[in-house]
């Protein structure tokens, strides 16, 4: 149980808390006006304070992490096992040890003396772990990564935050679902380590359909398909391969085959040139051969004419005789003849050259050609060799993508069978453990039937996906019905565990679990938790608005137990008012 919370800052107003029933009333005054708000005073903090002492580590826009908290220790006095313990942990100063001071000699993990703090301290991370050894009889080890946690556990006793109050078996809105399972299993008796397993069966399955669906989309290198496509593939690159290898087979290669290569690309081009000027060669020859048709002696009769009418147009000048004349003009004409006709001999004496120039270079080049042809480079070798070997190198990886898929199948239908195998394990031993569920769901309706009449539901069933559980009351339209949901199913649980041996000792629930809930149910849960908890032996602390006391609805002398029952007072009515003694 929870003897005391007190802090080393004297605005905070500590509380002492006593067995049983403890109520934490926020109350309003009549200097407060309607600006004022009582839910700053410190309710919530307070449970966040006891969540702090507990191993919490608060997250950020958390009231413990802010400026005006900073290097503020808070002190938290508590019932272990039967013997008195005082832990404390500052805010800001070395928050990962906690000092304890008391009775620890029988402590699995010991504190150890911190010279500097003149205190015992123990790590962070051990003290959650000895408290869920202390508290719920937690091994200090496990052995499955899926297993209760004490931080989980006394969150179900202690719920934080308006989300804690939305779902009994959920103690936060993100809470994953192998949690939630694994740690209700545990807290209703039932065999926890089925409902690991029943989630690693899950993680297992889920692996193997990711990486069937990366198969599918090509996410993963060497992957390109479904098992068709794959097939397909695999046919492709044993065909390429084999083609390849009669290929390289047959492959020669010489050793000059670049040098030859350049030599036919030489006398191609030498060719192309020759071709030309023979074309242009045979242009001319053939201009010549006309022009040589066409040469002819002028007639002698014209030319008498015209040298008459030079004689006449020109007295003065000196004239030739007419055969004078004539023999000059013979001789011009038989001079272009006989140019022409040398020309004309030339020109083809040159075709006929440059035709026997392209027919040796041709020969030669058809030479070249035919050991291109049937010889090879080794550069065209070598790149041959390593397209066959990523060749080589896809088939293998289409084959091992085939394997693969062979055994997600496998995997999958394994799959199938160990969780047909656990879910008969798991039936058999929820039949086993009968009378503890009985109890649990008898206690449930006992709570329920108390606040409505009539016994609700509580449900603990076995699926092939694991633990399946649920709560229902009739009537359970309102936001208020489902908090009185939460409320049955905690009172259920610090029933079950206030008998054992290890137990945390209380239940706490802040204010919201009374939001929006009848006056006539919020009386009776009032009396039902004081009835329980001092029949039962375990203490009970909540946290009201004054104005929320249904004070009418209580029942005869409950009223004088409920004001004996409270254990601390806020008001908004001064600045500090509240828990911290500080307004920000």
């Amino acid at each position: 149980m929870i003897r005391r919370v007190s802090c080393d800052k004297p605005s905070f107003k500590s509380i002492e808390f006593k067995e049983g029933f403890n109520v934490v009333l926020a109350d309003t005054t009549e200097s407060s006006t309607e600006k004022d708000s009582r839910n700053g005073l410190g309710k919530s903090t307070l449970i966040e304070i006891i969540h702090f002492c507990l191993g919490y580590n608060p997250k950020k826009g958390s009231i413990l992490k802010s400026e005006e908290l900073k290097n503020w220790t808070f002190t938290l006095d508590l019932t272990l096992n039967g013997k008195e313990v005082t832990v404390s942990r500052n805010t800001t100063n070395k928050p990962s040890k906690i000092r304890v001071k008391g009775d620890f000699s029988d402590w699995a993990i010991k504190p150890e003396y911190d010279t500097k703090l003149k205190e015992y301290v123990i790590p962070y991370k051990k003290w959650i772990n000895l408290l869920g050894n202390l508290m719920f009889g937690l091994p200090l080890e496990f052995d499955k990564p899926y297993h209760p946690t004490f931080r989980s556990l006394i969150s179900y006793f202690s719920r934080k935050g308006l989300q804690a109050y939305a779902d009994p078996f959920k103690h936060h809105p993100n809470q994953k679902e192998w949690d939630m399972q694994v740690n209700n299993a545990y807290l209703l008796g039932l065999n926890w380590e089925y409902a690991a397993e029943f989630q690693m069966i899950k993680e297992e399955k889920n692996k193997i359909k990711e990486l069937i669906n990366a198969v599918d989309k090509g996410l993963l290198e060497g992957y390109i398909g479904s098992k068709g496509e794959l097939e397909a593939k695999r046919v492709e690159l044993e065909e390429r391969i084999q083609k390849l290898e009669k290929e390289l087979k047959s492959f020669k290669i010489h050793p000059e085959y670049h040098s030859i290569e350049e030599k036919v690309n030489n006398i191609t081009k030498q060719i192309q040139e020759i071709t030309n000027d023979m074309i242009l060669n045979k242009r001319i020859l053939n201009q010549y051969e006309e022009a040589i048709k066409e040469e002819h002696d002028v007639p002698l009769d014209e030319v008498k004419t015209i040298y008459n009418e030079t004689g006449v147009v020109f007295p003065d000048m000196v004239q030739k005789h007419l055969e004078q004349v004539i023999e000059f003009h013979k001789n011009i004409i038989y001079n272009r003849r006989k140019y022409l006709e040398d020309e004309i001999n030339s020109l083809k004496l040159e075709i006929n050259k440059q035709d026997e120039q392209i027919r040796t270079l041709d020969a030669k080049r058809a030479e070249y050609m035919q050991i291109l042809k049937t010889n090879r480079a080794l550069d065209e070798y070598v790149e041959l060799t390593k397209l066959l070997a990523k060749y080589r190198q896809e088939l293998e990886s289409v084959i091992q993508a085939i394997k693969n898929l062979d055994k997600f199948e496998e995997g999958m239908s394994n799959i199938t069978i160990k969780k047909e195998e656990l879910f008969k394990k798991a039936k058999r031993d929820y039949e086993e453990r009968k009378p503890i569920i009985d109890n649990a769901i008898r206690l449930f309706n006992e709570a329920s039937k108390y606040l409505y009449s009539e016994p609700g539901i509580l449900s603990i069933d076995v699926t092939k996906s694991g633990y399946k559980f649920n709560v229902d009351i009739k009537r359970a339209q309102s936001q208020g019905v489902s908090y009185m949901k939460v409320f049955c199913y905690d009172m259920t649980l610090i029933q079950l565990w206030i008998d054992k041996i290890y137990n945390p000792g209380f239940l706490i629930h802040d204010s919201t679990i009374f939001d929006g809930v009848d006056e006539r149910q919020v009386a009776r849960a009032l009396e039902l938790a004081m009835e329980k908890s001092d029949n039962k032996g375990f203490q009970y602390i909540c946290t009201m608005n004054s104005d929320t006391v249904p004070y009418h609805e209580f029942g005869k002398g409950f009223k004088n137990k409920f004001d004996q029952s409270i254990v601390a007072r806020f008001t908004d009515a001064t600045p500090d008012g509240g828990l911290l003694g500080i307004r920000f």
